[in-house]
């Protein structure tokens, strides 16, 4: 049922916007928190009848580019949890981190199927199909979601879900940019308690080694292993672990879900090929909760100026594998922070329950790029290192993308390519259907 109507929520300063990513510095006209879904209907008719664009804002991650005028509507005030143990459902508000969906299930046996930063907020990450660390085995997040509760771009509060509004739920799961505000959404929570994962972090002179017999492992193994190997040049700071500190290292991340089908020691077995190519420096793999997933990846949780590329692989060999490496490894003096490839396929590459929008489900690979935290490189050496590790991935290059990866270093027709033709033209059907005005801007 929707709200009662409501003022619209009063506008603060600009310099309230939450900013994870630091190079993206943004100058709305005003910005608002509203606390319900009507305030919100109000925000965005208040901000239609004066000609501005709403650009909702969450947690600050994902953005590729600044806002620029308009109003930035905050969801913070939106976020909560609620946890339905009987249903293994959650209603999650717009806002809300999915380190928090992740505390509010686990005291049921429950988990949600996050990302691998579990600072991300839970919306944003749905809209674009959602990758996770346990997707191999799972799918996309997106194939989880019940039903979600929408502000139009005419202003108007819907319930979208298979059987209602089924053309907008279609491209609220993996359409990346919607017709409106999500406030919240309802997702089905996985039975899950225990994870084997974390990682395997090897010296810079073992990277050749790591990294071919990492992409002969990642072809092969079954779909309850999930892995990921990025190259990382990890700073000279406290807050990074001593033997890695000030180091370029080879990160090989495993995720393998614990339950009546695999137990430790079977996970352990699957992951033994990698332990074995070289004595790894630090050696995280242990049985984690579910909640802690997290630490497979351990990506930084504060703020930081970066710029960021990704594209999806056909495939990703020994060959890709060198051809990577020098382009980005530790003798080629790239300014980049990660250079990760990421196996998909599995449970990723079937087909959903629900028709959705989501694209990258006959990727084999994901790339994703993220610059060394130094503004004055951007400009040039930044932009010249990605574009030559993309000429150098050009032969497994898929052409396509993931909307979640794509980032302020890809070009701008990557947009236009990350949904086939069909989808492409139905998302705009579906936007010109709820949002004719084009009022929710990106």
């Amino acid at each position: 049922m929707p709200d009662a109507p409501a003022a619209p929520a009063a506008p603060t300063a600009p310099a309230a916007l939450p900013l994870f990513n630091l190079a993206h510095r943004h100058a709305p006209d005003e910005v608002a928190e509203p606390g319900t879904a009507a305030e919100v209907a109000a925000a965005v008719r208040r901000a239609a009848g004066a000609g501005r664009q709403v650009h909702p804002v969450g947690t600050g991650h994902g953005w590729t580019h600044p806002i620029e005028g308009g109003l930035a509507l905050l969801t913070r005030g939106l976020a909560g949890v609620r946890v339905d143990a009987a249903r293994g459902s959650a209603r999650i508000g717009a806002g809300t981190t999915w380190a928090e969906v992740a505390e509010a299930a686990a005291p049921h046996g429950l988990t949600p199927l996050s990302g691998s930063a579990p600072g991300v907020g839970a919306i944003g990450f749905l809209l674009g199909g959602g990758l996770s660390p346990l997707g191999r085995t799972y799918g996309w997040a997106s194939d989880y979601v019940r039903s979600a509760e929408v502000v139009t771009g005419t202003g108007e509060v819907v319930s979208a879900s298979a059987s209602s509004h089924p053309d907008l739920f279609w491209a609220l799961l993996g359409g990346k940019h919607v017709p409106g505000v999500v406030t919240a959404v309802e997702v089905d929570l996985l039975p899950l308690t225990r994870v084997y994962g974390g990682g395997l972090f090897f010296a810079a002179t073992d990277a050749e080694a790591v990294l071919t017999a990492w992409a002969d492992w990642s072809a092969q193994v079954p779909d309850l292993v999930n892995t990921s190997v990025a190259l990382l040049q990890l700073p000279d700071l406290p807050f990074v672990p001593e033997p890695l500190r000030g180091r370029f290292v080879v990160h090989v991340r495993i995720a393998v879900p614990l339950d009546a089908t695999a137990e430790p020691g079977l996970a352990a077995g699957l992951v033994e090929p990698m332990r074995t190519v070289a004595k790894p420096v630090v050696d995280t793999l242990a049985e984690l909760p579910a909640a802690a997933i997290g630490a497979v990846h351990a990506d930084p949780d504060q703020p930081m100026s970066v710029l960021e590329a990704g594209a999806l692989l056909r495939a990703f060999d020994a060959d890709a594998a060198r051809a990577m490496l020098a382009a980005a490894g530790p003798q080629a003096g790239a300014p980049l922070a990660v250079v990760e490839v990421r196996r998909l396929g599995g449970r990723l590459a079937q087909a959903p329950a629900v028709p959705d929008a989501v694209a990258g489900r006959d990727a084999a690979y994901g790339l994703f790029v993220v610059s060394a935290p130094v503004p004055e490189l951007f400009a040039g050496p930044v932009p010249a290192a990605v574009g030559a590790l993309a000429q150098a991935m050009a032969p497994w290059a898929s052409g396509t993308f993931q909307p979640n990866f794509i980032g302020a270093l890809n070009k701008p027709d990557a947009w236009d390519t990350a949904w086939p033709g069909g989808v492409a033209a139905r998302l705009d059907e579906v936007r010109a259907t709820y949002d004719p005005a084009g009022v929710i801007g990106h």
